[in-house]
């Protein structure tokens, strides 16, 4: 019996060893190789309870591994539009993450950003963000942050005022929130998703940021919204030049002979914008701000100020 026990705690040991070899490899290796495709889509598990139970002792440094493998994947698929099923792992990565290391609080908030954005810039996800954000919730019921970025998905992404106003609302109510989540509650209640609370938030951001990515994708939001209004006001200068003509430009060149624009314009970032044979204007897909976000200020409604569609 004491032999069978001992080859038992033998064993386990020698498990135990395997994987933190395996792990301090795969860190190793992904270090040097950042962004080469995840291939073996078959060789993870996908339970992240059953991955918790066979770590044993190691599943925070586990978590950092699976955390590093699903960076690599998102890089990888990010920077190759052609990939077939494009992030198609992350979300799975990212469960076994915050399993192995529930408090992993940087997988749950990049990795919800990763999932939410629309592509190429993310999985284009926004409900698998907020699932996992959700469970987040349930691990560290006062994390603000959390609260904080489940109300932003379902605003930015969603346009669900409702719902973005109830989770701003219950972040506020979490020890050591900040005052202007209550803001951010009243602004969706009241203006909905106006581009005038858009750049509110983002500007709050901008200021609170603790890491230069985060700022970094502020400001880039906030020159997106500088675009927006920019195209708004040559919306109307094609608009005067069909009423003028009968026609639509079919080039900047007939807008600045017509001494309607000065010259070719160009968005926040320095790159020309588009117009197409129809007169509908965008930016460049060489521009640092392609694709510019989807937002609901576009409908007449909103730019008259009236309150969101809840």
């Amino acid at each position: 019996m004491a032999t069978k026990a001992r080859q038992t705690t033998a064993f386990l040991v020698a498990i135990a060893v395997l994987m933190s070899s395996a792990a301090g490899t795969a860190v190793a290796r992904d270090r040097r190789y950042a962004w080469n495709r995840v291939e073996d889509r078959l060789l993870y598990i996908s339970s992240g309870n059953l991955m918790d139970k066979l770590a044993l002792s190691y599943d925070t440094l586990l978590a950092d591994v699976y955390w590093i493998r699903a960076i690599q994947h998102y890089g990888y698929d990010r920077l190759h539009p052609e990939a077939p099923e494009r992030y198609a792992l992350l979300y799975p990565l990212l469960d076994l993450t915050t399993s192995l290391d529930p408090n992993f609080m940087v997988a749950y908030r990049f990795g919800a950003i990763f999932l939410s954005e629309p592509d190429p810039g993310g999985a284009g996800r926004p409900e698998l963000a907020i699932a996992l954000l959700e469970k987040g919730v349930k691990t560290n019921p006062d994390k603000w942050e959390y609260y904080h970025d489940i109300g932003f998905v379902y605003y930015w992404h969603l346009h669900a005022y409702q719902k973005a106003a109830e989770w701003f609302s219950r972040g506020a109510e979490r020890p050591g929130a900040p005052w202007w989540l209550k803001t951010y509650a009243a602004v969706m209640l009241t203006k909905g998703g106006n581009r005038q609370a858009s750049r509110f938030m983002w500007q709050n951001i901008l200021q609170t940021a603790n890491n230069d990515w985060m700022k970094q994708s502020a400001r880039k939001r906030l020159l997106q919204l500088d675009a927006l209004d920019q195209i708004d006001a040559l919306d109307r200068v094609v608009a005067e030049f069909r009423r003028r003509t009968g026609e639509y430009p079919q080039s900047w060149d007939e807008l600045v002979k017509a001494r309607l624009l000065r010259s070719t314009p160009i968005d926040p970032s320095g790159v020309s914008y588009t117009i197409n044979p129809v007169g509908e204007i965008g930016v460049d897909q060489s521009s640092q701000l392609y694709p510019l976000p989807t937002e609901p200020a576009a409908s007449p409604e909103l730019r008259r100020g009236t309150p969101a569609a809840q």
